[in-house]
């Protein structure tokens, strides 16, 4: 079993920054892509940034510009490095990752618990 856990998240300013990051862990596994997803309260999630295996990257219009993910396959971590923030990036930030297993030669898809990221004005 692979899990994922997130991390980063807190209160910060206007204009201030933040890094996330998502730490997979288990036995046998290989990452594949991993997306970073928000839900600000009462809405929808939404995809923020995608990075795959070979690391190329995308990223919502919203965002562009001011975040970045980058990954450390030798750690098992994708982080998303957020700048310039705002009221809007208000929510919480979730990961999602596309896992090979090795043993059983079989993928799936799993999140972590999810990290609040609260931007004041």
């Amino acid at each position: 079993q692979v899990q994922l856990v997130e991390s980063g998240g807190g209160l910060v300013q206007a204009g201030g920054s933040l890094r996330l990051s998502c730490a997979a862990s288990g036995r046998l596994f290989r990452i594949n892509a991993i997306d970073w997803y928000r839900q600000p309260r009462g809405k929808q999630r939404e995809l923020v940034a995608t990075i795959s295996s070979g690391g190329r990257t995308n990223y919502a219009d919203s965002v562009k510009g001011r975040f970045t993910i980058s990954r450390d396959n030798a750690k098992n971590t994708v982080y998303l490095q957020m700048n310039s923030l705002t009221p809007e990036d208000t929510a919480v930030y979730y990961c999602n990752a596309n896992v090979w297993l090795i043993a059983i030669h079989e993928s799936f898809n799993t999140w972590g618990q999810g990290t609040q990221v609260t931007v004041s004005e």
